[in-house]
């Protein structure tokens, strides 16, 4: 059993940054891929951004070079820094991790449950 945790969103003004955090905790034998999604109301959750164990890296298209993932192996931590967000980035994000936990080391897809980041004037 694995539990993902998402921290860091808020309310800001079209510009601003945010950085958002999502912690892994359990008994944890690896992880394999750690990623972002978002949902935006009344839309299907999309992928926002996601890096693997090797440090690769792979961005939705409307990130545009604004967004940046990364993790620290050490801490089963990962964060998304945010910039120049605009109003069309407002959604509840979701940390998502496969992982290999548990005395049996089972594979697990985990989700986090969801910060709201508001981008508005």
């Amino acid at each position: 059993q694995v539990q993902l945790v998402e921290s860091g969103g808020g309310l800001v003004q079209p510009g601003e940054s945010l950085r958002l955090s999502c912690v892994a905790s359990g008994t944890i034998f690896s992880i394999s891929v750690m990623g972002w999604y978002r949902q935006a109301s009344g839309n299907q959750r999309e992928l926002v951004a996601r890096i693997t164990s090797g440090a690769v890296t792979d961005y939705a298209d409307f990130v545009k070079g604004r967004f940046t993932i990364s993790r620290d192996n050490a801490k089963n931590t990962a964060f998304l820094q945010m910039n120049s967000l605009k109003p069309e980035d407002t959604a509840v994000y979701y940390c998502n991790a496969i992982i290999e936990a548990g005395p049996a080391r089972r594979v697990y897809n985990s989700w986090g449950q969801g910060t709201q980041v508001t981008v508005s004037s």
